[in-house]
């Protein structure tokens, strides 16, 4: 009896602290039962205290990367995560197109934890417009959030105008993940039609690199398994909790999350 393998894509930049990006994409895959492949964006040096490199990757190699998977071992789902610039994103959007992929879950990189630029500022405006339309669900920030939407979040009511103006975009879903606001880890759901708090306790811990890529490629993971949305966002929520209460020191900085809570240790 042949056994299911599950697929899916991540189109992401490198971390080469492997706490972040394309390897934490891949190492959340691994630990939800999905095999992983990837197109890589860009290459950043970087380390737990921060990114001292970016060499963005030409947008032709980018959409070869993602003919040469697609063509040959296919994928359930894709998630995007660093996409660099405009001229990226276009290509990105136009190969989603082009291979009819479903289960697009866009994490608007934009800048990371340590408060490196990681996205040109003027492909915000090429995201909302090639990229936003494909997306099964939309995973930014509030700083993202800000930014796609074109307001300022201050509350629970903003993060909900917000969310309304995402999704008008053309994203089918939307989770504004509320981890920079104070008090409970509390995410927003929204799906066009009805909004759904996702709460957890705050893990008071500086080891959360990576925690907003593994957050959406834990969500393609279970879509490429044959989750319905909204369940897979509900899994993939309780899945970076555990990895957010494991994260470990590595380096001098934020320490990742940990992708194999559970095979690792206690």
């Amino acid at each position: 009896m042949k056994t299911q393998i599950y697929k899916a894509l991540t189109i992401a930049g490198s971390d080469s602290g492997a706490g972040a990006g394309i390897q934490a994409d891949l190492k959340t895959f691994a630990a939800l039962g999905v095999y992983g492949t990837s197109a890589i964006t860009a290459i950043t040096a970087q380390n737990t205290l921060g990114v001292t490199g970016i060499v963005e990757l030409s947008p032709k190699i980018v959409g070869a990367q993602i003919d040469a998977v697609i063509d040959d071992i296919g994928a359930q789902a894709v998630k995007t995560g660093m996409l660099a610039n405009a001229v990226i994103i276009e290509i990105v959007a136009e190969k989603l197109r082009a291979h009819k992929l479903a289960n697009v879950v866009v994490d608007p990189v934009m800048v990371a934890t340590s408060g490196d630029l990681l996205l040109e500022k003027n492909a915000v405006s090429a995201l909302r417009s090639q990229l936003l339309p494909l997306a099964a669900v939309v995973t930014p920030n509030i700083l993202e959030a800000n930014q796609l939407a074109g307001l300022t979040i201050a509350n629970a009511r903003d993060m909900r105008r917000a969310a309304q103006r995402i999704v008008d975009l053309g994203a089918q879903s939307v989770v504004i993940k509320g981890g920079h606001r104070r008090g409970p880890a509390t995410d927003l759901f929204f799906d066009g039609k009805r909004f759904r708090q996702l709460r957890t306790p705050r893990i008071h811990t500086i080891h959360t690199h990576g925690t907003g890529c593994t957050l959406s490629a834990a969500i393609a993971a279970y879509l490429a398994r044959g989750e319905k949305l909204e369940s897979a966002i509900m899994h993939a929520k309780t899945y970076i909790t555990a990895a957010i209460r494991k994260g470990f020191p590595v380096g001098s900085g934020h320490g990742p999350v940990h992708h194999f809570f559970r095979y690792w240790g206690k």
